[in-house]
């Protein structure tokens, strides 16, 4: 398991197949209320506890992008890191997240394609042991750093 780099990403020549990097994120109330606003998202399964309480989650359920992103976080603050742009992204979700569950998003690289500088990182995502999404997205990466203005 990896950290964030000191400069705040890694360079292309840096990464190697193998490197993992995680984050820990509580899916609360509040999260809920603000993902729906950033979204406009406000499907009742996610925002009403009686309507969601007659569906077959039995039960609110958090927005399936909203455990997406928590990988986002991941490829945009620690693996790679800043720098990293988003190319493409696949998921599928296994299980539904909760209010109060934690979300433990998993980034691996998988693949690296030094022609292009983009690099196929295996992206999942845990609540305790159980998988509850998985995907692959692909990134470019810098090859060098910045100059420091």
């Amino acid at each position: 398991m990896i950290g964030p780099h000191p400069t705040g990403g890694y360079i292309l020549e840096e990464l190697s197949v193998g490197m993992t990097a995680e984050k820990q994120v509580v899916v609360t109330e509040a999260r809920i209320a603000l993902f729906a606003e950033a979204s406009d998202d406000f499907n009742p399964v996610h925002m009403d506890e009686a309507y969601a309480a007659k569906t077959a989650y039995r039960g609110r359920i958090a927005h399936g992008l909203l455990s997406a992103s928590f990988g986002s976080a991941v490829v945009g603050t620690i693996l790679p890191g800043a720098g990293a742009i988003y190319l493409s992204q696949t998921l599928a979700f296994h299980r539904p997240v909760r209010i109060d569950d934690v979300v433990t998003a998993r980034v691996t690289v998988a693949a690296i394609d030094p022609e292009s500088a983009r690099v196929t990182l295996s992206c999942q995502g845990f609540v305790g042991e159980d998988l509850i999404m998985d995907g692959e997205a692909i990134v470019r990466v810098p090859r060098r750093r910045r100059p420091k203005a």
